[in-house]
């Protein structure tokens, strides 16, 4: 793997001189040219509509990790200025993933709503100033007076409106003397703008709602447009850096900042949005999943939100790994998914404990073996990693394997187990295969087979090879736990590119297997725990469906792929 960079604290030593993206470039020309008393200070604003994901953390990282780098300062901050479609819990839950990626706001915790009568007072700033308006189009003439991008749009008949009579129109919205859509506040810049974002945008509404932390104390609020710039400049943030959809949005930004007596004057950098392959990010059509019920909640391991990936058995290491990797680019580009699958792999690869289970288990009879016996057999924790140790799993007369392998007519080249055929026994024992047994349907249901006592550690005295080993459980021994193998949640790499995006769910994102057999040495695993099933891929405990005496574990990612087949698939700065 190449050397890492731009992580979460990345370079603290100050010497910030290489492995620098575009953003950071920027911001250290700014702190070397005095800009903002040399200053550094990020935020990140979410607006608590919904569950974070693997988007919002790339930005948690990429700002968060430049006020480390600079010596400067990260604030978290809710744009929480619709409330109708705001709630606590994603309050809450943007907080907790926050803190699991490992982002210190050190108590710098902020809402727009803190701004709300700081906001107002500057409406009637803008109103003074004859730079704002109130106005009595509904949304639908606003819209058509607005033109389009080949015609310049129609001033309002109320664009004149004294500042007297806007004052106390606003004062009557404000004490709610309206009903909504009566009335709207507008800056007066210009209709005939070529960017639409100019053309007299809307300043606040009338919304008659509950807000989750000001309750009904307000019946108008900001639209984000305007209160974003303005919520910066009053926490001092001196680079808001955002994605690349903002880019329209910077001159009205900048208006804003320009024509009210702001405090500090913020610097808007856009970089490029995270799109992955076999995944959505948009939060409206995230909630239509989980409100439709196509996924168990927003942190279902197959959705693309922190909480999910985290109960998926991503660490915090993978998440901002991938996010380095991936860099930061000023033009939009699609990232594979493999890459994402990747960080995790890589890092589970030298980490994880080498555990046995079978997921699909077919019962084996050694029939030359002492009955009643149980012998420890010593496994490798990870070859990967010399000073992680062995552990013990027991060996008995009666074991598991995988259905799959074994097969009653095999072609020349299936090097497992079938009848009259030798195979090695991991860590154990060789064994033959003599006879097996089927059920009335015609399934084969168990083996009958013969062990070589003098095989054990999987190895013979006269030197013969063998070219199967297969992985094993104890039968008496072993823990029953159902296991979840998920697969991405979409068919097509780009699920939004043709029709309706729920008409590429993948009906095979989510295969239940409720009889897998675990060596017991799994009883010791904890939620923060990630090992690998030989053969299997790597997995984890599923904290929240697990009981006492009834595991359930989820399939993080499969066994594939290397760096070097990855590599070319990054995206282009």
């Amino acid at each position: 793997m190449t050397e890492e960079k731009n992580s979460l604290n990345n370079d603290e030593s100050g010497d910030n001189s290489e492995n620098l993206d575009f953003i950071r470039t920027q911001v250290q020309e700014d702190q070397t040219a005095g800009l903002n008393d040399g200053r550094v200070h990020t935020r990140f604003p979410p607006e608590p509509n919904g569950y974070l994901h693997i988007g919002h953390a790339k930005s948690i990282v990429l700002n968060s990790g430049i006020a480390a780098q600079f010596g400067g300062k990260f604030n978290l901050r809710f744009d929480d200025t619709n409330p109708e479609k705001e709630d606590i819990e994603y309050v809450d839950s943007i907080k907790e993933d926050m803190r699991w990626l490992g982002a210190d706001w050190e108590e710098r915790e902020f809402y727009a709503s803190d701004y709300f009568e700081q906001l107002y007072e500057w409406a009637q700033h803008l109103i003074r100033e004859g730079k704002a308006y109130v106005c009595s189009l509904n949304e639908a003439d606003i819209r058509e007076y607005r033109g389009t991008v080949k015609e310049p749009g129609r001033p309002s008949p109320d664009r004149d409106r004294p500042s007297e009579e806007s004052l106390e129109l606003l004062a009557g919205m404000r004490n709610g003397d309206f009903d909504e859509g009566d009335y709207t506040l507008r800056a007066k810049i210009d209709m005939a703008h070529s960017n639409m974002k100019m053309r007299d945008p809307l300043i606040y509404r009338i919304r008659k709602v509950i807000h989750h932390r000001t309750g009904d104390t307000w019946n108008i609020y900001p639209l984000y447009d305007y209160a974003h710039g303005q919520s910066d400049a009053l926490e001092g943030i001196t680079h808001s850096i955002c994605t690349l959809e903002f880019e329209v949005n910077r001159p009205l930004y900048e208006w804003f900042i320009d024509n009210l007596p702001v405090p500090y004057k913020p610097r808007q950098i856009e970089f490029a949005r995270l799109k992955l392959t076999y995944t959505i990010m948009s939060k409206r059509k995230l909630l239509q999943l989980v409100t439709q019920k196509h996924v168990n909640g927003w942190d279902d391991p197959r959705m693309p939100t922190i909480s999910g990936l985290r109960r998926l058995g991503y660490t915090t290491e993978s998440i901002r790994r991938f996010c380095d990797v991936i860099g930061v680019a000023k033009r939009d580009s699609t990232v594979d998914l493999d890459l994402l699958k990747w960080s995790i792999r890589s890092e589970l690869n030298m980490t994880a404990t080498r555990y046995m289970g079978v997921l699909r288990p077919l019962k084996v009879v050694i029939t030359n073996y002492p009955e009643g016996q149980v012998e420890d057999i010593e496994c490798i924790n990870n070859p990967e990693d010399e000073n992680d140790g062995t552990r013990t799993v027991p060996f008995s007369r009666e074991i598991y394997i995988e259905q799959s392998d074994f097969r009653e007519e095999a072609p020349r080249k299936f090097f497992r187990l079938k009848p009259g055929k030798e195979v090695r026994l991991k860590h154990a024992y060789y064994i033959t295969c003599d006879e097996f047994i089927k059920n009335d349907a015609g399934e084969v249901v168990e083996l009958r087979c013969t062990y070589d006592p003098e095989s054990r550690g999987g190895s013979s005295p006269d030197g013969r090879k063998v070219k199967g080993t297969l992985h094993w459980v104890s039968a008496a021994e072993a823990v029953t736990a159902e296991v979840r193998l998920y697969d991405n949640l979409f068919r097509e790499p780009f699920p939004e590119a043709e029709g309706h995006f729920l008409e590429n769910l993948n009906p095979n994102s989510l295969e239940v297997l409720t009889d897998a057999k675990i060596e017991p040495n799994i009883k010791d695993v904890t939620a923060n725990d990630r090992w690998q099933f030989m053969r299997h891929g790597y997995f984890c405990l599923d904290a929240r469906d697990s009981q006492p005496g009834a595991l359930v574990i989820n399939r993080t990612v499969t066994l594939k792929d290397s760096w070097a087949k990855l590599e070319a698939k990054l995206p282009k700065a």
